[in-house]
């Protein structure tokens, strides 16, 4: 056993998967750049503070957050999560809005891992901040939509709801109370805890017992005001018109304290149904002015990694693929001709990689083999003082070696690899 190893939910995330990861991370910045976004980085480490305005009610304030003391005896946390984050950043830059931004990047929290979560993950995210239209809403659905679409996923189900105005809000968390007060000991211990907290999140719970319970209580549209049930009919209206199909489901809550309004979340329909969400978001209009900027309408989504990278494999789509290299180069002269070779191939654009270590023709080959390269350029000692090369196709159908000028390599890879 090595002496050292990852901590539990944790893991290394190694070739060629790990240019999958970063192969993803580039098909969302293309698909959300395309509508006017830009990145935005945020550090790993905020003050406690950030986060707690989440909620007290919800697990990553009250267990799973990675919060300490550092050195300045600042009580800090490691990021849970990103849309706090960015409203913060919001709220202590004031850029103009609306403020359009995405992310990619770690989020940690302690919790029980299992498949498709870990402790440390991975998150790719939107968040507008300034608009308040429900226009707005239906273009960032939309976007991780196109996404999904892009990555080939089709088994992928949207489920969308509004937890209307506050006020709104208030009476269903009201009546939801009194639902499940009445239920009493019918309530699971870990749900009665819940509801002492926040009865929206009992509606959460996946706990057989609790089942029936959830079933029988008040929706969320009873309680919807004029404006927020208009909202939310132009947000349904906008997703019919771009052909995007969904589900109304009244029980969707979401994890998280801050939303209000549009509420949405994709799921893996290959993943197991108590783990299969693949992202979600919706509107957070009171989370920047809870972190002390002005009173902005806000709207995002995060989309799990890990998860959607298990839906692909289930599906059999964006498979992860190996590097694939132009050219190998083997030297047995020394070496000094491979390094000035390998430099020009790769400042030409291909892919270029060569043996090490002075190794005999026959080590090198295999190494050439093994690194999957189209093409290897051997130089011998024949050729050194030539000045030629020997350019050899590494698949059996793609031709004869050809004895090549030194000086004419370059450009004959760039014509056999048409680039």
């Amino acid at each position: 056993m090595p002496t050292f190893q990852t901590s539990p939910g944790m893991r290394d995330i190694l070739p060629p998967e790990s240019a999958r990861w970063r192969r993803l991370h580039n098909i969302f910045a293309d698909t959300v750049e395309a509508a006017g976004y830009g990145q935005v980085m945020t550090p790993l480490i905020e003050d406690i503070g950030v986060f707690t305005r989440i909620g007290d009610a919800t697990d990553v304030v009250t267990k799973e957050m990675y919060d300490f003391h550092d050195k300045g005896d600042r009580h800090v946390s490691l990021r849970p999560e990103l849309t706090a984050s960015v409203c913060r950043a919001f709220a202590e830059h004031r850029p103009i809005t609306p403020w359009k931004v995405w992310y990619a990047g770690p989020n940690f929290r302690y919790e029980k891992p299992q498949r498709g979560r870990f402790r440390q993950f991975d998150q790719v995210g939107v968040e507008v901040l300034g608009v308040d239209d429900a226009d707005l809403d239906v273009e960032v659905i939309a976007l991780a939509w196109e996404f999904y679409r892009a990555l080939g996923l089709q088994q992928v189900n949207l489920i969308v709801n509004s937890l209307g105005e506050p006020e709104d809000r208030q009476a269903y968390v009201d009546a939801l109370r009194s639902h499940f007060e009445a239920v009493g000991d019918g309530l699971t211990e870990q749900s009665r805890v819940t509801l002492a907290k926040n009865p929206l999140r009992v509606l959460d719970s996946k706990r057989e017992p609790d089942a029936e319970h959830i079933a029988s209580a008040p929706t969320i549209a009873d309680f919807h005001s004029a404006e927020a049930a208009a909202h939310f009919a132009k947000v349904q209206a906008g997703l019919d018109a771009l052909g995007i199909p969904f589900t109304v489901e009244p029980k969707l809550v979401r994890g998280l304290d801050y939303y209000r309004r549009t509420i949405f979340e994709f799921q893996g329909l290959t993943l197991d149904s108590a783990q299969n969400a693949l992202g979600g978001g919706g509107r957070y209009d009171g989370l920047v002015e809870a972190l002390g900027g002005p009173a902005t309408a806000g709207i995002g989504f995060a989309l799990g990694v890990d998860r959607t990278l298990l839906a692909c494999d289930d599906e059999g789509v964006f498979e992860s693929a190996p590097r694939v290299l132009d050219a190998f180069v083997v030297d047995v002269t020394g070496g000094a001709a491979a390094v000035e070779l390998t430099a020009e191939l790769r400042s030409a654009g291909l892919a270029a990689d060569r043996g090490f270590e002075n190794r005999s023709m026959k080590a090198q080959m295999k190494l050439a083999n093994r690194s999957g390269a189209t093409h290897a350029v051997i130089i011998g000692a024949d050729e050194l003082a030539d000045g030629t090369a020997i350019v050899k196709p590494m698949s059996r159908d793609a031709g004869d070696q050809q004895t090549i000028p030194r000086s004419d390599v370059v450009a004959h890879l760039q014509q056999k690899t048409e680039r």
